[in-house]
């Protein structure tokens, strides 16, 4: 399936344009070996932490909710930073590295003259100086944040958002994404989506939908636009 050049694509940020295991060598510095599983425990908290208030309607912003989720991991792994160190791990979290597929593949969409926006659960400042900081932005062409709404993907409140923040039809939007919520968000707000399966052995949701298109990476991405 090619994509429309007058369609806009909406990228997703932490998990596909940005790394969220980026801090893993910090981490390392700060609690050794144990610091992939506390990588990995910090996201998952951070996501199912997202998810819950979503449905209770206890909205914070993101970056409160990942600052709650790496308590969690640390007391669950029962490890301990200093205030300075958790103050100094959660500013680099503003200035996590891109994967290196993310810029040249924003840069050939640009090129290409597709629509290209950000959407993101992430706090609208830490977004822009995220993409900002990772050579990001440039390619884009806006970031739209669900802070607004005061929810959090995937309810579909924050889809009809992105829609009437950037004036773009559910049907010409494309979501962008590694986050299998989101694909599923999407596709249910009437959107398409790209899913790009950043890890191999990692199926899609069992949820009776799937992805418009799957991708192992961003790279492919161009080469959908239809000439």
């Amino acid at each position: 399936m090619q994509i429309d050049r007058d369609a806009t694509l909406a990228f997703d940020v932490y998990g596909t344009l940005i790394d969220p295991h980026a801090l893993t060598p910090v981490l390392t510095d700060l609690v050794g070996g144990q610091a992939a599983a506390l990588s990995q425990l910090w996201r998952q908290k951070q996501l199912e932490y997202s998810f819950r208030r979503g449905l209770m309607r206890d909205f914070v912003p993101f970056s409160v909710v990942t600052g709650q989720a790496l308590d969690f991991a640390l007391a669950a792994t029962g490890l301990r930073l200093d205030d300075a160190d958790r103050v100094h791990l959660l500013d680099r979290y503003r200035s996590l590295d891109a994967y290196p597929d993310a810029a040249p593949a924003l840069r050939a969409l640009a090129q290409l003259g597709v629509g290209r926006q950000a959407f993101s659960n992430g706090d609208p400042a830490d977004i822009v100086a995220l993409l900002r900081a990772q050579g990001l932005w440039s390619d884009l062409q806006g970031a739209v944040s669900v802070l607004p709404v005061g929810t959090f993907k995937p309810d579909p409140a924050t889809y009809a958002h992105f829609c009437a923040s950037t004036g773009a039809r559910p049907e010409s939007c494309w979501l962008v994404s590694s986050n299998p919520f989101d694909v599923i968000g999407a596709l249910g707000a009437g959107w398409r989506a790209v899913w790009i399966q950043r890890d191999p052995a990692l199926p899609f949701d069992t949820w009776g939908v799937a992805p418009t298109v799957t991708l192992n990476t961003l790279a492919d991405l161009p080469k959908l636009i239809a000439g």
